[in-house]
């Protein structure tokens, strides 16, 4: 039931991470901050497709 997924920054829509989730337990879309590196700082970043 794990599926990877890839993490878009919101500001910039750079695509920096890959993640995996259980669609099963998390069946919506997932936020994280994390880092981004063109701004230099942590940003919202959520599951694109």
């Amino acid at each position: 039931m794990r599926v990877q997924i890839t993490l878009a920054c919101t500001e910039t829509g750079d695509r920096n991470y890959i993640s995996t989730k259980n669609k099963r337990t998390n069946p919506d879309r997932l936020e994280l901050k994390k880092y981004s590196p063109r701004l230099g700082r942590h940003t919202l970043h959520r599951e694109t497709k």
